[in-house]
């Protein structure tokens, strides 16, 4: 009889561990599934904003595409020519990739993406 006592409160223990544990564990899930991948585009997108130059290619969040041709420091923003004499002021925050041309030392078929080999 007290063996089966004993054997009921080591049960009991072992369930409530179990009991925490989860929780835990989902907490401990949903930081590396959610907020930690978040944290990471933020600060990639803060880098970006804080790199933009003026001559830079960029894409906005509304799927403009455009060149940088003057940054304001003061207001945050930047003036964008979306076309030849058109131009569009808008945040810096507002701009979501940068194209940057890759430049190639050697043969011109590696500039133009060419296979020219039979």
């Amino acid at each position: 009889m007290v063996f089966g006592i004993l054997a009921q409160d080591s049960a009991q223990g072992g369930s409530s561990l179990i009991g925490l544990a989860l929780p835990i564990l989902l907490i401990v899930g949903f930081y590396f599934l959610l907020i930690r991948p978040q944290r990471n585009r933020q600060r990639a997108q803060q880098a970006l904003v804080a790199s933009l130059e003026v001559g830079d290619d960029i894409m906005t969040t509304g799927g403009i595409f455009g060149t940088i041709v003057e940054i304001d420091d003061d207001e945050g923003t930047v003036s964008v020519e979306i076309a030849p004499g058109t131009r569009i002021r808008m945040l810096r925050q507002g701009i979501s990739q940068r194209f940057v041309e890759d430049t190639y030392e050697g043969d011109e078929t590696a500039d133009e993406g060419i296979d020219r080999e039979p």
